[in-house]
């Protein structure tokens, strides 16, 4: 999608919003049940920005937080350790990506812009606002339950959604807070880095157990199934194969897991294109020849243009390397390409001056003959990338016909930007930022630990201060160099 479009979209959005917020409050009928349903839900339209606040999960996360008070005090105990490593981790982090991009010619982007519909497909935006919503909610959750096993009041909980971006805050009574000692402030502004970071654990469990977790409703190891094929797909249709479809090997290349697809796929773009053993006497029987001319590409053709089953081989003979001589043969691609492959004529028996032949293509085209058990093999020629661009497939073959063959797919997508989203959110909030919790953990972690060090309260405030300056100063550096990078790449 367009970055104009994408922005038009979310213009359109926020506008709608509003209008519907002013004909709701102006219309005589809506207005007493609007107003009544904003304030039992603690609804706020603000400046690109809905916010819900409510107080009925405050009964819930206090008996929450008095669950296994032994197990939830060591919880929360390595989650204050957890979040004190981070605060450095990822300053540290940041000042190396900073030094990387004005030392190295191609440094490796580590912060980047997360921005729906530009750089996250628009067929993953469900995955992405879930897994944000998911996130910002147990991170939030973990302040709370923190809060409460503290001893610190909790107002409401609340969530919101800002331009497109949703979240969630919790509302801490300050007085209690800024009552208890530093160190316990420290566990409560640490648990929720240390929510997200289990998040991402969790996350990289189900991701590795996956095989085994589904072993009961789907098969692995023994060939991949596609679970979409694109509109525009060159293999879709009566000629090519449908959802559903387990694909068995690419141009010989056996697919028995999701990894072999890639795999494989790559093997077609970077290798030399294979060629296919045929004796010479046998190639001229079935041969379709005409007048020989230039393609698009520049490949020399042999064969008719309104030929949709044969394609243009050639094969090299000659007594040396310097003088061989091509060939030129149109020929039936299904019928020749059953033959074994080979890159030169030695690869081949000879027997009958058997010869290797190759299919006239240019540069950017490849035939990939892919075997399914649907039907006879498909034979594509064209770009590979669009090729495997279009098809999605899948390691898990269902193993009983009701089961969906996109179900585990759809978990692997969610565990990776579970994964990705949830560590960018605990490695960000643990900058040591103005408006971020990293500037209330810093700040606790200075009174809590260097009191003794610093026992001048205005000298360790000056400290806090310039600590903070210097990580606002360099996320913002590194947020500049990203944006630059994804707006002028």
């Amino acid at each position: 999608m367009l970055k104009t479009t994408w922005i038009a979209l979310v213009l359109g959005f926020w506008s709608s919003i509003y209008l519907i917020d002013v004909f709701l409050k102006t219309r005589s009928q809506f207005s007493e049940s609007y107003q009544n349903f904003q304030q039992k839900w603690g609804v706020q339209l603000l400046t690109a920005q809905i916010r819900c606040y409510t107080t009925y999960f405050n009964r819930w996360i206090f008996r929450v937080g008095q669950w296994f008070p032994w197990f939830s005090y060591y919880w929360f105990e390595l989650g204050m350790w957890f979040g004190i490593v981070c605060i450095f981790a990822s300053v540290a982090l940041l000042v190396m990506t900073l030094v990387k991009a004005f030392t190295e010619e191609k440094p490796e982007q580590v912060l980047t812009p997360v921005m729906p519909g530009v750089n996250v497909p628009v067929q993953h935006l469900s995955y992405f606002f879930a897994v944000l919503l998911v996130s910002g909610i147990l991170h939030e959750l973990g302040h709370a339950i923190a809060a409460v096993r503290e001893q610190v009041m909790i107002n409401g909980f609340g969530v919101f959604v800002m331009v497109v971006y949703p979240g969630a805050f919790v509302d801490l009574h300050t007085e209690h807070l800024l009552a208890i000692p530093p160190k316990r402030q420290l566990k409560i502004y640490c648990a929720g880095i240390w929510h997200n970071f289990v998040l991402v654990l969790i996350g990289i469990v189900m991701l590795v157990t996956m095989p085994t977790t589904m072993s009961m409703l789907y098969a692995t190891g023994e060939g991949v199934v596609v679970t979409e094929l694109a509109k525009n797909s060159p293999v879709a249709g009566p000629r090519g194969f449908a959802v559903g479809s387990k694909l068995k090997s690419i141009n010989g290349c056996p697919l028995l897991t999701g990894d072999d697809w890639g795999r494989c796929l790559s093997d077609v773009v970077f290798y030399p294109q294979s060629g296919y053993c045929q004796q010479i006497g046998k190639i001229k029987e079935k041969d379709y020849t005409v007048q020989l001319y230039k393609g698009q590409g520049g490949q020399v053709e042999c064969c008719r243009n309104d030929s949709a089953s044969d394609l243009c081989f050639y094969y090299k003979i000659g007594s040396s390397a310097e003088n061989l001589e091509k060939i030129y043969q149109c020929l039936t691609a299904r019928k020749t390409t059953e033959a074994p492959r080979c890159q030169r004529n030695s690869d081949c028996l000879q027997v009958r001056k058997t010869v290797c032949l190759y299919p006239s293509l240019d540069n950017s085209s490849r035939l990939i003959r892919v075997l399914h058990d649907k039907g006879p093999p498909v034979i594509y020629v064209g770009d590979p990338y669009l090729f495997g661009f279009t098809v999605s497939v899948s390691g898990y073959i269902p193993k009983y016909n009701f089961l969906p063959f996109y179900l585990p797919q759809i978990v692997d997508t969610f565990c990776k930007y579970l994964i990705s989203l949830s560590g960018a959110l605990a490695i960000l909030n643990a900058v040591p930022c103005y408006a971020l919790d990293g500037q209330w953990i810093f700040q606790a972690f200075i009174e809590s630990y260097l009191t003794s060090l610093i026992p001048n309260p205005l000298d360790r405030q000056s400290l806090v201060s310039l600590g903070l300056l210097f990580g606002t100063l360099i996320l913002m550096a590194n947020v500049a160099l990203a944006l630059f990078s994804l707006l002028f790449a």
